[in-house]
């Protein structure tokens, strides 16, 4: 039930996002789910071995080439699911802070609930 939950506020989320930042385009509800989905399978799947990859130019910029890295994972995200458009790297690296800063106000809200 709480999974259920926390994919519906992201969507929202991620609508949210649509709606807020120029450059990204959410075309419908169906296409938020769709997206949340393929973050999540991106964040799972690629995120650590692009981590592992650049970690030393992570190190080298204190952490700031992360930005990059999940800007750079959004596009991809974007580009994979129907009805969503992300315009440009930049639109991607705004979308992907307030998208994060949504998340982290998702998670400390639902949570695991045990």
């Amino acid at each position: 039930m709480i999974l259920l939950l926390k994919w519906i506020l992201y969507a929202l989320a991620i609508t949210f996002v649509g709606w807020l930042v120029p450059g990204i385009e959410i075309g419908s509800i169906q296409s938020a789910l769709i997206i949340c989905v393929i973050i999540a399978l991106i964040n799972i799947f690629i995120r650590p071995l692009v981590t592992f990859i650049t970690l030393p130019i992570n190190l080298l910029t204190l952490g700031l080439f992360g930005l990059v890295v999940n800007a750079l994972l959004f596009l991809l995200a974007g580009y994979f699911a129907p009805g969503v458009s992300i315009d440009s790297f930049w639109s991607a690296l705004l979308g992907s802070v307030i998208f994060s800063l949504l998340g982290l106000v998702i998670e400390s809200a639902v949570g695991d609930r045990k």
